[in-house]
């Protein structure tokens, strides 16, 4: 009996011995992955006086996204997004909104051109991506969330092409000039009962000009019109499923199966309010009295993100510049509690990615953040922990081909294939 005692004592630490062997193996081998696969996130807001000789991405700012993040978390391309809220659909409101836009493509170009053209470059296109990553440097996108800025002049959509634009949402929070929103569910009031005569001409002219549409805000008829005319693949840049998280700026399956039908990607988004909705009310609930503690701590002025649409343009700036340092704050006074709701994690997230793998297939699935918008979740609250994704996946069984595919393969094909459809309608 002793011996056979001793032999099970024996077996059993061998066995743990294994399983850690195990694990490291793993985390190897999802390191060797990542390393070897091109990692693009979708969306990640800026703010400009972020981009200025003496305050930039150069520096590890308390940004989620910025070059040193990007480094250390190995996150190869970031598409920064001209993002601008929704305002009276009159000349004033586009010149005003029009201001705002160039200033947000006028600060990427600095940052690759002027500030640090040595660390990052911007591409337009899938080669120049390839090209960059090989080079060692990072990579810049630009999308623009919003194309109200645009007004009624349809020819301002080949300006935004020429500054690096390659795509485009028809409307955020908001009815559009172009299109209605997902916020009209809140009322079921509709301007355009999805696109507008001006939104169709804006989806062909896209079309022409080799311009990704995303559908992440618009409403669900508009996504589906906008599917039924574009003669190119379309995106959603930054959406969920929402059979998992019932919050309309999610997809729903009918949605997602009419964007893998049109040959699209839809790239998950990592906010926690469109991954767990449960999860993130109870958290953003209890972390409300932390954050208010949190300001108050530090002098600042205190909104909750509930209120951002309700917010003049002055105090969206003012928001989205005093967040990081009011949630960095809240999360070190939290730290020692035992009371807190668990947040929303990689896990959570991945699921998402899951789900939209079984229903629409591999191919027609990607990544985002929605970093220095809203974004960010446990395990990936900025660039920094871009691997923990990665290790997720491996976790759960995805190859590196597959994960090529999430991490941005999938996207840079779409990107392929509407420049390849733009060249032929230009002829």
């Amino acid at each position: 009996m002793r011996y056979f005692i001793l032999f099970f004592i024996s077996l059993s630490l061998f066995s743990c011995a294994e399983s850690k062997k195990d694990d490291l193996s793993l985390e190897e081998r999802a390191r060797k992955i990542h390393k070897e696969v091109i990692t693009i996130d979708t969306h990640d807001d800026i703010n400009v006086r972020n981009f200025t000789d003496s305050i930039n991405y150069t520096q590890n700012l308390d940004t989620q996204v910025n070059l040193p993040k990007m480094q250390e978390g190995g996150l190869d391309v970031a598409w920064f997004i001209v993002y601008t809220g929704q305002d009276s659909l009159t000349p004033a409101g586009y010149a005003k909104a029009s201001e705002n836009a160039m200033s947000k493509f006028d600060a990427i170009h600095r940052l690759c051109e002027d500030i640090a053209p040595e660390q990052i470059e911007l591409a337009l296109n899938s080669e120049d991506v390839r090209r960059i990553w090989k080079s060692g440097k990072k990579a810049a996108m630009i999308g623009v969330e919003n194309a109200y800025p645009i007004g009624e002049d349809l020819t301002l959509f080949e300006k935004y092409h020429e500054l690096g634009a390659r795509y485009i949402s028809l409307a955020h929070n908001g009815h559009s000039q172009f299109s209605d929103s997902n916020t009209g569910e809140r009322d079921s009031i509709w301007l355009h009962n999805g696109l507008s005569e001006l939104g169709k001409e804006a989806v062909i002219e896209m079309n022409r000009l080799g311009i990704m549409i995303d559908v992440s805000h618009p409403s669900k008829e508009s996504i589906m019109q906008t599917i039924a005319l574009s003669k190119a693949p379309i995106i959603a840049s930054h959406s969920s499923a929402r059979a998992l998280c019932n919050h309309s700026r999610n997809l729903d399956d009918e949605q997602l199966l009419a964007i893998k039908e049109n040959g699209g990607v839809v790239q998950t988004v990592a906010l926690a309010a469109y991954v767990s909705e449960e999860k993130s009310q109870a958290r953003s609930d209890y972390m409300r009295e932390i954050y208010i503690q949190a300001a108050d701590s530090l002098g600042l002025p205190y909104y909750d993100r509930s209120q951002f649409r309700n917010l003049t343009g002055e105090q969206q700036q003012v928001y989205m510049e005093n967040r990081p340092k009011i949630r960095a704050l809240g999360k070190e006074l939290v730290a020692s509690r035992t009371d807190s709701p668990e947040p929303t994690s990689v896990s959570d997230f991945v699921d998402h990615i899951d789900y939209m793998v079984n229903l629409i297939g591999v191919d027609h699935v990607g990544i985002s953040s929605d970093f220095d918008g809203g974004g960010g979740i446990e395990g990936w609250s900025d660039a920094s922990e871009t691997f923990n994704v990665t290790l997720e996946l491996v976790k759960r069984g995805y190859t590196q081909d597959e994960i090529e595919k999430l991490w941005g393969g999938n996207l840079l094909r779409v990107l392929d294939q509407v420049q390849a459809i733009a060249k032929t309608l230009q002829q």
